[in-house]
């Protein structure tokens, strides 16, 4: 099997879902008696808003780097970003990381095309939301994205950084990101509901949204169980 190196922290609560579903895929593909090899990199995700709010994509660029630099000096052979925002830099990393990453867009990509889903409503961070990095490659592949407007936007990121980064689930949050849902929905034929912040499905569980969701945790998973598991 080959090591992971997993930036983790960005937030804490995807980083226990990511560990405890990577353990869960790859005993499934090869045997209960099977444990991944992985490190994890704790970052923060309060400094990654830090960055962002301050628009200085070169400081998140070289904080992230310098915790890719940490797992590849702990024997990772490949490693993966545990949050979509973090993406917002991804090209970039690529080029400078000492390990090959596996991207999280890249996998959402292709879990989209294979739900064949044509209207998609995107939530995640502020930063996932008003960037192109994952709704620009979804429109690439002539999906409608439909984004929440700047009041929605505004309350999504601050119930993220302010209560799911903390692990907090409240009914009354989860019923105003129903009501913006159901706006998507009827405003956009939306099919599809993109929880692009590994966060969000502590708040939507499956089954809980009105038309199917999509976990960016699982595709990304399935793709790094492949490659632990690629000899």
């Amino acid at each position: 099997m080959k090591k992971l190196g997993l930036i983790g922290g960005t937030g804490p609560e995807s980083t226990l879902i990511y560990y405890r579903r990577l353990h869960e895929s790859v005993q499934k593909a090869a045997g209960e008696t099977v444990i991944p090899p992985m490190t994890i990199e704790n970052l923060s995700a309060f400094r990654v808003f830090e960055y962002l709010e301050q628009g200085d994509v070169e400081k998140l660029h070289d904080y992230l780097l310098a915790g890719i630099n940490s797992l590849a000096a702990a024997g990772a052979e490949f490693a993966a970003l545990s949050a979509n925002t973090t993406h917002i830099v991804f090209d970039r990393l690529r080029e400078s990381s000492p390990l090959p990453l596996i991207s999280s867009i890249d996998s959402t990509r292709r879990a989209v095309a294979e739900s064949g889903a044509r209207s998609v409503a995107l939530l995640g961070t502020r930063f996932t939301m008003v960037n192109d990095f994952l709704a620009g490659p979804l429109r690439q592949d002539g999906v409608h994205v439909a984004i929440p407007d700047d009041e929605e936007i505004a309350y999504i990121q601050e119930k993220i950084a302010t209560e799911l980064e903390l692990g907090a689930v409240k009914a009354e949050t989860r019923a105003g990101f129903l009501r913006i849902i159901d706006r998507l929905i009827a405003d956009d034929a939306v099919e599809l509901v993109i929880l692009a912040c590994t966060e969000l499905p502590i708040l939507f569980p499956p089954g809980t949204l009105p038309v199917p969701g999509l976990d960016t945790i699982d595709p990304h998973v399935e793709d790094l169980t492949r490659e632990i598991l690629r000899r």
